[in-house]
């Protein structure tokens, strides 16, 4: 009994018979070729937003360490599925799964000394919040005193896409998880204390988080 029940039509149009062993030999490494890859991913959440209110170009991946870019990952902390747990020392920010995963991204820090530690909760959010830095900031580097009137919303302001405003015992902490017009410094330890996101990465996480959000910072 003849094996040639398939038959694959080439670009000439020529057909080519295949038996049904080759066929089936073949199938998985087709179905492998097809499948979308890490990579793939990558290129999907790092792309330009044009659809925001300011246009937000692509990030480059070869400038993005790999271990710094949005993944879901297993996670064995003893959290609840909702809660965000900053990893200050791994420079990753965690938002918990069920069933053991997580999704992580990568995050610039606050400088040594100038860091949160422990609870709080998100108590407000904004889409493209303005700026005002606070009195300590302006203290500690006099440059900030040109924007003690404020930045507005936009692409020049540090806060970037969005932010998160963390809040313990009813009181704003100061300290926000927000975006970045600095993508190169995501990884570091150089902000004034709150933890910066690549704008892709913080506008994902804005959409899955509602006010009321436990935060968990962890520090060394």
């Amino acid at each position: 009994m003849s094996y040639c029940i398939f038959r694959i039509v080439e670009r000439t149009g020529a057909q080519v018979p295949v038996s049904r062993r080759a066929f089936l030999i073949g199938l998985p490494l087709f179905a492998a070729g097809c499948a979308p890859t890490q990579t793939s991913f990558d290129f999907s959440h790092y792309s330009a937003r044009a659809d925001e209110k300011f246009p937000i170009g692509a990030i480059q991946l070869s400038n993005l360490d790999p271990q710094l870019r949005r993944r879901e990952v297993p996670f064995d902390g003893d959290y609840k599925a909702g809660t965000i747990v900053v990893n200050t020392p791994e420079r990753r920010l965690y938002y918990v799964l069920e069933g053991g995963r997580a999704i992580r991204y990568g995050i610039g820090v606050g400088r040594e000394g100038l860091v949160l530690r422990g609870n709080a909760i998100v108590g407000r959010k904004a889409e493209w919040p303005s700026w005002t830095p606070t009195a300590n900031m302006i203290r500690r580097d006099r440059r900030n005193r040109k924007y003690a009137s404020g930045v507005p919303g936009g692409p020049n302001n540090p806060l970037g896409a969005r932010a998160l405003y963390l809040y313990r015992n009813g009181r704003d902490t100061m300290f926000r998880i927000h975006g970045t017009n600095q993508p190169h410094t995501i990884g570091r330890a150089v902000s004034s204390g709150c933890i910066r996101m690549i704008n892709q990465d913080v506008i994902d996480l804005y959409e899955r988080v509602p006010v009321g959000t436990r935060v968990v910072v962890l520090q060394a």
